[in-house]
């Protein structure tokens, strides 16, 4: 088997119309690129680390060239193919060919234990210096394989560094905090008892103080953290609530965006924020976010933005119709019926459940029912309805269509457009 690589950079005219053969036995039967670290199976074949690494992890028993059964899985370094890579990379470093490095030995457990261990012993003096050196390490070794990162958080690292961020939460160690925070994005789950030193009301306050800071990837760092522990302990929404400026940091980060990821992030926060606070507490919320400008907001955003904040957004829209002044602020932007229109069977089926949940809130409220069932109506809203019950829904979005294709078909008369010859196939069908 042959592949070609065409070299990264010029380096003389005649080389340009060069191609490089890359040796079939360089080659990763797995990816079928370079193998960086060479290693052996049983069967004598030979794959890079990490790719025959995914694979046995994936619970596969058997050689993925040979097809026959591992009697064992152990991994031995090929140190002769590896050592041939490297020098047919130096030799073709005209071709733009950077050397394989030579690959770091796995981190084993006792290695992340004793980092573990000093760093609570360290924390707990107050080292703020030799926290940093500690973490630091952690970090490094992250960055050196995947293998070292599901080492670190199989050893329980995630718990450690949320102790060690409780206890120093208070002082002024900006930079460890920041560290640490870091570092915990990628650690979760970290079990109960690391989620129990991160809701505490020290550690909540000190990330909603890095939100409002001016450091970007400490902000991202901190909602990230947040929407875990809202994922895995609902409860500490008791303590946000209380947070001074929490709500305005959180809505900063929507208006002000740091990227995508980190937007998708916000509004995950928000919406569980607003989900999972006690009742009493709610309406308070959804006013606070409310006048800021937050449905406004989401609403120019849907015009645009692609399909994960899509559904984001909508399911926010959707809890904050829950009441009746996030429901008029939605009312008075002049773009919300045409936006939710738009998102029905166009974005994705999430998405489809959030807008008509959104329509038969405002088409069933009261207060302005005749406008919006008209304004639906010559949006072609009950066309989409009608397709949405043909193709299939959940039964709650499937009683919610019915009623609102009822009630439109009620105004009917109203709107020059609508052709209510179609009502009959659902009175046939439903």
């Amino acid at each position: 088997m042959i592949f070609s690589w065409r070299r990264k950079k010029k380096v003389t005219k005649l080389n340009s119309c060069k191609e490089l053969i890359i040796p079939s036995h360089f080659l990763c039967p797995i990816s079928l690129d370079l193998m960086k670290d060479p290693v052996t199976l049983c069967t004598g074949i030979s794959y890079d680390r990490e790719n025959i690494e995914k694979w046995i992890e994936a619970r596969n028993s058997t050689c993925p060239v040979t097809n026959q059964p591992l009697r064992n899985f152990d991994i031995i370094p090929n140190h002769t193919i590896r050592k041939m890579i490297q020098d047919w990379c130096v030799e073709n470093k005209n071709y733009g060919i950077e050397r394989v490095p030579t690959p770091r030995i796995p981190i084993d457990s006792s290695q992340v234990t004793e980092i573990c261990s000093r760093l609570i012993i360290e924390a707990q003096r107050g080292n703020e210096k030799k926290c940093r050196e500690l973490v630091g390490q952690v970090r490094i070794l992250a960055k050196e394989s995947e293998r070292n990162k599901k080492c670190i958080v199989e050893c329980g690292v995630g718990y450690v560094f949320a102790t060690c961020f409780e206890i120093f939460s208070m002082g002024i160690q900006e930079e460890l905090l920041k560290d640490l925070l870091s570092g915990m994005t990628w650690m979760f789950p970290i079990g109960q008892e690391g989620i129990s030193k991160l809701v505490s009301s020290t550690s909540l306050r000190c990330m909603a103080r890095f939100m409002r800071g001016e450091d970007l990837s400490a902000r991202q760092n901190a909602v990230i953290v947040m929407k875990e522990l809202l994922y895995y302990d609902q409860s500490c929404t008791n303590v946000l609530i209380d947070i001074e400026d929490l709500v305005e940091s959180l809505y900063q980060m929507v208006k002000v965006p740091i990227c995508p990821s980190t937007t998708k992030v916000s509004l995950t926060v928000i919406y569980s924020i607003i989900s999972y606070t006690s009742s009493e507490n709610n309406k308070k919320i959804v006013s606070k976010f409310a006048n800021m400008g937050l449905v406004c907001l989401v609403l120019e955003m849907l015009v645009d933005c692609e399909k994960s904040i899509t559904e984001k957004g909508l399911a926010i829209l959707d809890i904050f119709c829950n009441f009746e002044e996030g429901k008029q602020k939605a009312y008075e932007h002049g773009l919300t019926m045409a936006i939710i229109a738009k998102k029905i069977m166009r974005v994705t089926e999430m998405a489809t459940e959030c807008s008509i949940s959104i329509l038969w809130k405002f088409c069933t409220s009261g207060n302005n029912e005749n406008n919006s069932v008209i304004e639906a109506l010559e949006l072609g809203v009950f066309q989409k309805l009608l397709v949405v019950l043909q193709v299939g829904c959940g039964e709650k979005t499937k009683e919610k269509a019915t009623e609102l294709l009822k009630l439109m078909n009620l105004y009917k008369d109203r709107v020059d457009c609508f052709d209510g010859s179609t009502f009959k196939y659902l009175k046939k069908s439903y």
